[in-house]
Parts: structure tokens; C-alpha cells; sequence
């Protein structure tokens, strides 16, 4: 079903395709050496506009421990963008060389353009403050994973809530699973956009609040996914100085959570999860890291149609 297609945002894939690409990426976890030659001869492209550590790297990684090999670059300053290459002639140009693209890019929409450009797949890797589908799906497998379901738990999405692609993407790809109750922790110049308010929430009757403080809604939470609250999305200085102690995880914030509860984070981090808590069992965000290399390895796979 996923041959040869592109995954340009979450709602790209239906339910069923989603839990393909998961129950892939379970199987590759438990027998990964099943899976180390499907991919030989295959070539990923990874088009990375802006800097990346995660994303471009695991990326890399997945077609690697697929046995296939690996080309791009890594800033727009090391491609023809900088000598004025559009979109659309960079995709052409590459498929020539590859099998799949991986790209990230500042403006929105771009993934979408090349995609439309080449026959070749085309997977969104992050594109400005729009979505980001393949930390959705790394999301999902470990959520699934650490909780053993997709439906019936309460998240805590909390930080930049407003220009986080990785929260926009979640929550359209969550939304469609039963009983998932969000709970939106931002300062009011960083809350979610009206679109996704008013398209994904409110129109399917999805339960969710919007809070300012973190330690008011612990106790309720069945997982917290952290995000940074960046001062420069601030148009007043002395808000952020008011507010942004209330985005820090620290252990005494913790100690009214559940004691179940999973902690993810897309990283990087900067301040907002105190060191203190990597140590604590319900820290996953360097679980979560892993786990996405597995997806993006399932992922890969089946948009080239290649089995072990």
C-alpha cells in the first residue's frame, strides 16, 4: 500500500498504515539482524536545509543498518541552494542519483513541492513550523511501547506549543485514537494555533484544556512530552522572565506525577528538563531516540516496497 508514495504530514497514512509501519518497527527491534541486507543497492537522500542532529542522523543511520547507502547534505549553504536552486530542480537533480529522499526545510511547504516534482518518495523531515510526521511516528512506537496502547491515556503537551511542529503533528496523529485527552501547557503568547483548535480539536469533539503552570496539572497526566520555551518568541521580556521557571521539569515538580508516567522530549534539550531527572525511571527521551531509528528503518522500507 505505501510503495513508492511520499509522507509529507501524519494524516498522510491511515490508521491501518500507521500501525503497519509500527508493528514493522517492533518486529525490526526484536530481530534486527533479519532486516541488516533489505535495503542493499537502495540510496538515501538526506536534504537537510537547516542544522539537524536527530533527524538527519537517524535517518542516516536507518538505511545503514538496512544495508543500503547514503548521500546529501547537511545546510543549505553546502548545496545549489546557495547559488539560488530551486526546490523543485534540486529533487529533479536528485533523483538521478537516489531511491528516497529524507528532507528538512525552513519553509513550509517545500517537502510538499518536491514530492510533486519527482516520483520518487519524499519524506518530510521537518519543515519550518508545520509538521514533522517522522517524530510523530517515532512518538507513537514509543508510547505504544513504554505504555502498551494508543488510546486511553491523558498527554501533557507543554512548552512551545505554537511553533512546535513535532506538537502539531502529535496531536492531528493522535487525535485519532480513542479517548486521548490533551492537556496544553503554554504561556498564552505560545499556545497551540487556531487551526489546530479549531480543525483537529474542537471539530472531533477531542477533550483538552489549556493551562499556564505545569505542577497544577501533574497528577493528571499519563504522559508529558517537554518542549523548549525559546525568550525569543516573546514580544515582552518581563513575561518571560514571569513564566519560564514554570517550564522546567525539575524532581520536585515530579513528585506529584504518576508514578507510571512517561517523560518524552523530540530534543534538544537546553534547560527545560533538569539533568536530575535523566536519572529518574520515567525519563524515556533518550529511549525515544532509539526508537527512532526503528521506525524510520520500517518506514524506509516500506515506501521502497522492499521485505526481508
Amino acid at each position: 500500500m505505501l510503495k513508492g508514495r511520499s509522507l509529507i504530514e501524519p494524516m498522510d497514512l491511515s490508521i491501518e498504515e500507521l500501525d503497519e509501519i509500527l508493528d514493522l518497527a517492533d518486529e525490526i527491534i526484536k530481530n534486527p539482524a533479519d532486516y541488516s541486507e533489505v535495503c542493499k543497492g537502495k540510496i538515501l537522500a538526506t536534504l537537510f536545509y537547516e542544522p539537524s542532529t536527530r533527524t538527519r542522523l537517524s535517518f542516516e543511520s536507518a538505511m545503514l543498518r538496512l544495508g543500503g547507502g547514503i548521500m546529501g547534505f547537511s545546510s543549505a549553504e553546502s548545496s545549489s541552494a546557495a547559488k539560488g536552486e530551486s526546490v523543485a530542480d534540486t529533487i529533479r537533480t536528485i533523483s538521478c542519483y537516489a531511491d528516497i529522499a529524507a528532507m528538512r526545510h525552513p519553509k513550509e511547504g517545500a517537502p510538499k513541492v518536491a514530492s510533486l516534482n519527482t516520483d520518487m518518495p519524499v519524506i518530510n523531515a521537518g519543515d519550518g513550523g508545520h509538521q514533522h510526521p517522522t517524530q510523530t511516528l517515532t512518538d507513537l512506537l514509543t508510547i505504544r511501547s513504554l505504555k502498551g496502547r494508543l488510546n486511553n491515556f491523558t498527554i501533557g503537551l507543554c512548552g512551545d506549543l505554537k511553533f512546535g511542529r513535532t506538537v502539531h503533528s502529535l496531536i492531528k496523529a493522535l487525535s485519532r485514537y480513542e479517548n486521548i485527552r490533551f492537556i496544553l501547557i503554554s504561556p498564552d503568547e505560545l499556545r497551540i494555533p487556531e487551526y489546530i483548535r479549531e480543525e483537529i480539536l474542537l471539530k472531533n469533539k477531542i477533550e483538552f484544556k489549556e493551562v499556564e503552570r505545569l505542577e497544577n496539572v501533574m497528577e493528571e497526566l499519563d504522559v508529558l512530552y517537554m518542549t523548549r520555551v525559546q525568550k525569543e518568541r516573546f514580544f515582552n521580556e518581563a513575561d518571560y522572565v514571569r513564566l519560564k521557571d514554570s517550564y522546567i521539569l525539575n524532581m520536585e515538580k515530579l513528585e506529584k506525577a504518576k508514578s507510571d508516567m512517561v517523560i518524552l522530549h523530540p530534543l534538544p534539550r537546553v534547560n527545560e528538563i533538569s539533568v536530575e531527572v535523566d536519572k529518574d525511571e520515567r525519563a524515556c527521551y533518550f529511549k525515544q531516540t532509539k526508537y527512532g531509528v526503528y521506525v524510520r528503518m520500517a518506514l524506509l522500507m516500506k515506501l521502497l516496497g522492499v521485505e526481508k
